[in-house]
């Protein structure tokens, strides 16, 4: 087989799978593993990041590539023998939005990457037959942006509503292995692909030369982990809001998720509220705790005066305003801690590389609003992109005057 015919192989599964999980929505599928070949693995090697961080065995893709042939047939011969051993996952902290917590990410190997693709790539069609319409999070064809398009659309028609915002506390660090490894096995029964997993949620992570048995939690970062959390609040959350939530309420009501932030929307407040008081057990059930003060009921209705009519979510603030004719109108603006990030970001950056050349800087700090802008440029935001444009010259002109004497800016050549 060729290496042209072989995404055209891959995809040809893929839709089969799809259509057999379509057609047949309680069964589960035993015999998966069969779909991986070689074949398969250099669509997983192909789709599989090449500049990510190097795991705990310090192997880059390059690396990899040089005997990939090898490389992947050994790698298919353990993974299907069940001689695999999942590598232990090497745990890096990155600052999050507040700029005093931080966030642990967890970074694989470049192999066991591509492994976790390979069977991410089989479960994928699947899982996309079973979850909820209004799940966006780490999904193929679905991005942040459509989610946020439906929620808009959805609360103009409604009119606003009572938005209940859910916040997990520390979701991915509290997943239950077990109750986990129970929803995997409703659809996949597959010897082979139910080892790998339990392989994997057991590998523990290696920080400080130190290794930690992971008890629960699935770590960021890692290629699969995606797809096991979507799964996991699939069953905790959608269902349950679909089939047991939904046909009690009195009034109409909808739910929208992306990963672990979701807001539930309802017309009518007892509704809201009912919901609202019964949710810390349904997801204590689980394993799985509400953040009490970031978890909130907001009345987001038109005109009604008063602090907290708003709510975030996806990186916007959603607020009613006037439009110019007048008329209520729902808005979307940059989060303020989305804001702040953004300023802390690039007054890091320019403290740190001041001595750079002036149009070095210029190219780079241009890269960076660029990408801010792709994400934060939506209808009705363009005030608070103004905004930081300005800020972020500010900064810039302010770590640029604080070069050395020797390096000091010429403001008259660079005029």
């Amino acid at each position: 087989m060729t290496g042209a015919q072989e995404p055209e192989d891959v995809y040809t599964k893929h839709l089969r799978l799809a259509r057999q999980a379509r057609n047949h929505p309680d069964r589960a599928f035993t015999s998966l593993a069969q779909h991986i070949d070689l074949a398969w693995l250099h669509e997983a090697y192909r789709r599989t990041r090449k500049q990510g961080a190097t795991g705990i065995d310090g192997q880059s893709a390059k690396d990899y590539a040089r005997h990939l042939e090898a490389n992947l047939q050994g790698l298919l011969e353990r993974a299907k023998s069940g001689t695999y051993q999942a590598p232990a996952v090497r745990r890096v902290h990155i600052p999050k939005g507040d700029g005093k917590s931080t966030r642990p990410i967890g970074i694989s190997t470049f192999e066991d990457k591509l492994l976790q693709r390979a069977v991410a790539m089989v479960l994928e069609p699947l899982y996309e037959q079973d979850f909820h319409p209004d799940s966006y999070g780490f999904r193929p064809g679905r991005s942040a942006h459509q989610a946020l398009e439906v929620l808009y659309q959805r609360l103009r028609t409604m009119g606003g509503g009572w938005v209940l915002e859910l916040d997990i506390r520390s979701y991915f660090d509290t997943i239950d292995h077990a109750l986990l490894r129970e929803f995997v096995q409703r659809r996949v029964k597959d010897g082979v692909l139910n080892r790998l997993i339990g392989k994997w949620l057991k590998a523990g992570v290696m920080e400080h030369g130190q290794w930690q048995r992971m008890e629960a939690g699935s770590p960021q970062g890692g290629v699969i982990s995606p797809l096991l959390a979507n799964l996991y609040l699939h069953h905790v959350l959608d269902v349950w809001f679909e089939r047991e939530v939904k046909p009690r309420l009195v009034g109409s009501s909808f739910m929208l998720r992306y990963a672990d932030d979701a807001v539930l929307v309802f017309a009518n407040e007892r509704d809201a509220r009912r919901v609202m008081e019964v949710l810390p057990k349904r997801f204590g059930r689980f394993g799985l705790e509400l953040h009490p003060e970031k978890t909130r009921l907001v009345g987001f209705k038109p005109g009604i005066p008063g602090r907290g009519r708003s709510f975030d979510l996806l990186g916007f603030t959603h607020y009613w305003g006037r439009s110019k004719s007048v008329c209520w109108t729902i808005y979307r603006k940059t989060a303020k801690d989305r804001f702040r990030r953004m300023l802390r970001q690039i007054s890091r950056w320019c403290r740190a590389n001041r001595h750079q050349f002036v149009r070095d800087q210029h190219v780079q700090l241009v890269r960076k609003l660029r990408g801010h802008f792709a994400y934060f440029g939506i209808r009705g935001n363009y005030r608070s992109l103004g905004v930081l444009r300005f800020r972020v010259e500010r900064i810039w002109i302010k770590w640029l005057s604080r070069r050395s004497q020797r390096g000091r800016l010429n403001w008259e050549k660079a005029a």
